[in-house]
């Protein structure tokens, strides 16, 4: 092949919604006031005591152009719940679009419950 072949030749890269889910499901735990994630319904419930997996508690979809990320969060209780949810849906946007390159439409935090972590 000459050069001018070599440049015309053009790959793609594949981010499975898996990957992004870590990513978040890290982003998620690593934030401050965040005891840990939920599942979204019975059904995950029921999974995840079945197979342990990153993604519980996280919905990725992805539209060809960007991805909404929807996760299900537990709080610590006595923290802001608007500001620690805040602060979650920034990092994830940010750490998102930095480390996959992919615009973040949107990041909805569902708060599904309040936990006491060190009743001292």
């Amino acid at each position: 092949m000459q050069t001018n072949d070599l440049e015309k030749v053009k790959g793609n890269i594949y981010i499975s919604h898996q990957a992004i889910a870590s990513l978040v499901h890290q982003t998620v735990i690593e934030t401050y006031g965040v005891v840990g994630l939920a599942p979204k319904n019975f059904a995950q419930e029921i999974t995840h005591a079945i197979v342990k997996e990153a993604s519980r508690g996280i919905d990725v979809v992805y539209d060809e152009k960007e991805v909404t990320i929807d996760v299900y969060i537990i709080i610590e209780y006595g923290t802001r719940i608007k500001t620690v949810a805040k602060i979650v849906s920034d990092t994830i946007s940010y750490r998102v679009q930095k480390v996959t390159g992919i615009p973040v439409k949107q990041v909805n935090v569902h708060v599904r419950g309040l936990r006491i972590s060190d009743p001292d």
